[in-house]
Formats: structure tokens, C-alpha cells, sequence
């Protein structure tokens, strides 16, 4: 029938769309790495998000060098930033050195992700509770292209609560 050879058709350009965008988040759009200050990269990220309204804070304590792919990295760390943002009124962004790891951490002032929730929330297309998704447009792709970011350069991200009351991404990259 013609509804399910749409049907079909939508599917077939949701596959196109995610092996696009997983294919770029693994690194495979051919990016090679390169070094970047990551104090500049993540001040232009909020700068770029201040300028939408958000309450964005960046707080580093002195320079980070790091050889990172710097495109994908933007897509992972922007798309954890406008998920914070579409759902907090606060968002602090931070990054420091523990041991051979650089920590990036987004934390938000919004209704977080109950614990049992947090490790189904990097699932494509996976939708959580209404609280954390009211009037939420987007692929469902967010969380699961930047934890494949992060894989993609030895390290990954974790979800907590934050110390802002709502949810803390919290990336792991190798320095």
C-alpha cells in the first residue's frame, strides 16, 4: 500500500541520516586531528550559546592543550550544551587535568535524569519523561553522537547529578 511505501521511504532516510551522522561522529568524514586550546574552543562554544540567552559560565583554571579532532569535538560539546540549555535556566561549563584525563563538564540547573534513566538517554532516538523534553524538537541524536565523539578519542561521557541541582555531562578525553 502507498502508507507503508512511505513508511519504508521515512525509514530508509532515517537510516541515511544516522549512518551520516554516526559516520562523522566516528571520525570517518576524513577530520584529522589537531592541537587546540581548549580554553578559547570551549569560550567560543559559550559564547556562541550566550548569545541564544543562556546564563553560560565558563570556569578553567589556566590553559589545556589538547590534539582532538576540533570539528567533532564542537558537534559533541554544542550538542550537550544546547541539550543543557533547552532545558535549565543555568549552564556552567568547566574543564580541568586529573591525571591523564581532561574533564569537560556542562552542568545544569534543570530537572535532571532520574539515575536509572541516565545510561537509556545516550539510545538514538530515545525519548525520556516529559519533565526533561517539554516542547523538545530534534533527531534524538544528540547524547548518542557525542558519547561516540568522545569514544572516537579514547575517552566518553558520563551522565550525574550536578552540583546545580539538574543534570552534569561529563566528559572523560585522554590528554
Amino acid at each position: 500500500s502507498p502508507e507503508i511505501e512511505e513508511l519504508r521511504s521515512d525509514v530508509t532516510e532515517m537510516e541515511r541520516l544516522l549512518d551520516e551522522y554516526l559516520s562523522f561522529a566516528r571520525g570517518q568524514g576524513g577530520e584529522s586531528a589537531s592541537m587546540i586550546d581548549l580554553e578559547a574552543f570551549l569560550e567560543d562554544i559559550r559564547v556562541n550559546a550566550a548569545r541564544k540567552g543562556t546564563d553560560i559560565a565558563l570556569d578553567m583554571d589556566g590553559p589545556i592543550d589538547l590534539r582532538v579532532r576540533p570539528a567533532a569535538l564542537r558537534r559533541c560539546i554544542t550538542n550537550l550544551v544546547e541539550n543543557a540549555t533547552g532545558h535549565a535556566t543555568r549552564v556552567r561549563l568547566a574543564a580541568q587535568v586529573h591525571g591523564t584525563m581532561v574533564e569537560i563538564t556542562i552542568d545544569d540547573d534543570g530537572p535532571g535524569i532520574p539515575a536509572e534513566q541516565m545510561e537509556d538517554a545516550f539510545r538514538p532516538f530515545h525519548r525520556l519523561d516529559p519533565a526533561r523534553n517539554q516542547n523538545r524538537s530534534g533527531s534524538g541524536l544528540g547524547l548518542a553522537i557525542a558519547r561516540d565523539v568522545a569514544r572516537g578519542h579514547g575517552g566518553d561521557i558520563l551522565l550525574l547529578e550536578s552540583p546545580l541541582g539538574g543534570l552534569r555531562a561529563l566528559i572523560q578525553l585522554p590528554v
